[in-house]
C-alpha cells in the first residue's frame, strides 16, 4: 500500500537520497576555496576553528566551531579563512585528498576543521523538496538544536576518517539524520515557510497532512479534512493554501501523482493497480489526473523511465 503517515519521511523516501560524504578540510593560514553549484543539497560543518561561508544574495557568514549549514540548489559557494582572500578552486584540491582529509597549510598550524555532505536527489521527484528550501540555512551551535547538530558532524567526520567496515552505509544514514534535523530546525523557525514542510508545525493543517498521507487511496472530501484540523472548510481551505501554497484537495493529487511517479519508475505495479493504490477508481480516471499534473500518460512515462535509468551527480 503506498503512503504511511509522516510527510519528511515520505518525502524523502521518494527522493532516493545518493549522498557523498567528505572528504573533510582541515585548513590554517590564508585560504580560500571555490566551490561549483551542486544539485541538490550540501550539508556542512565546522568542527574547530572558523571560516567564512560566502555565497551569492547573502552577506558573508561567519562559522564557529559548532555550526551547521544547509545549502539548497547551490550556486557558486566560497569557504575561505577571510573575505578577501583569493579563491581557486576546491574540485581538484578534494580529489587529492587522502585517507578522506584535504590539508591546507602546515599540519602543526592547522586551525580549521570541517565536513562537508552532498545528497542528491531522483530529479523526477526533486522538486517535492528543493522547491522548499532556501538557498542558505545556518544553525549556530547555541541554537537549541545546534548541539545535537554539532554531535552528527563530529560523527561523520569521524567516520570518514577512519575508513571503518561499513562506513559508507553509516555516512549515508548520519548524513540523512543531519538533513531531517536541519529541515526541522527549518520550518520551524519563525518565518513560517511555505509548503508541507512549513506547514507540519502547525497543529491543524499538520494534522490534515498526516492523515492524506497516512491514507492516500482515499476519497478525501474538504469536509473530511476541515474536521481533522477543527476548523470550518473555508477557514481550513484558506489556512491550508496560504501555509502550503496549494488548495488541500490540489495538494492530495500532487502528491499521489509523486507516488504514482516513482512508482512508474520503479515499475513494481501495473497501471491499473496504480490507480487504485492512489484513490482513483478507474485507469482511465487515473490516467487523465496524471497527464494533467506530469504532462504525459503513465504508459509514457513508465516507457521513458525505462530508457532513462537514474543517475545522481555527486562532486565537488
Amino acid at each position: 500500500m503506498l503512503g504511511f503517515q509522516d510527510p519528511v519521511a515520505d518525502a524523502i523516501g521518494l527522493l532516493r537520497p545518493s549522498t557523498v560524504v567528505g572528504p573533510s578540510l582541515r585548513a590554517a593560514g590564508e585560504w580560500a576555496l571555490h566551490f561549483d553549484p551542486f544539485p541538490h543539497v550540501r550539508t556542512g560543518g565546522l568542527i574547530s576553528g572558523t571560516c567564512w561561508l560566502i555565497i551569492d544574495g547573502h552577506e558573508p557568514v561567519l562559522l564557529r566551531a559548532g555550526d551547521t549549514f544547509l545549502l539548497g540548489n547551490p550556486p557558486p559557494y566560497v569557504l575561505a579563512s577571510s573575505p578577501d582572500v583569493t579563491s581557486r578552486p576546491a574540485a581538484p584540491i578534494f580529489a587529492d585528498a587522502e585517507a578522506g582529509l584535504v590539508r591546507i597549510g602546515p599540519e602543526s598550524e592547522e586551525d580549521v576543521y570541517l565536513c562537508v555532505g552532498h545528497i542528491a536527489f531522483d530529479e523526477r521527484n526533486a522538486a517535492l523538496l528543493t522547491d522548499l528550501l532556501p538557498s542558505l540555512v545556518v544553525v549556530r551551535v547555541d541554537d537549541p538544536h545546534g548541539a545535537r547538530l554539532a554531535q552528527l558532524i563530529d560523527l561523520l567526520a569521524e567516520e570518514v576518517e577512519v575508513a571503518a567496515p561499513g562506513g559508507a552505509l553509516v555516512q549515508n544514514h548520519l548524513a540523512q539524520i543531519l538533513l531531517v534535523h536541519m529541515l526541522r530546525v527549518h520550518a520551524g523557525r519563525t518565518y513560517r515557510p511555505t509548503g508541507w514542510l512549513g506547514a507540519l508545525n502547525d497543529d491543524a493543517i499538520g494534522a490534515a497532512l498526516r492523515a492524506v498521507h497516512a491514507d492516500v487511496a482515499r476519497s478525501w472530501s474538504l469536509k473530511e479534512l476541515a474536521e481533522i484540523s477543527h476548523m470550518s472548510r473555508s477557514a481550513f481551505a484558506q489556512a491550508f493554501k496560504n501555509r502550503v501554497g496549494v488548495p488541500p484537495l490540489e495538494y492530495l493529487i500532487q502528491w499521489r501523482m509523486s507516488l504514482a511517479r516513482d512508482a512508474l519508475t520503479r515499475d513494481y505495479l501495473s497501471i491499473s493497480e496504480l490507480a487504485l493504490e492512489t484513490g482513483y477508481l478507474s485507469e482511465s480516471a487515473f490516467s487523465t489526473a496524471f497527464r494533467r499534473v506530469v504532462g504525459s500518460s503513465p504508459a509514457q512515462f513508465r516507457s521513458q523511465a525505462r530508457q532513462q535509468p537514474r543517475s545522481a551527480a555527486v562532486g565537488n
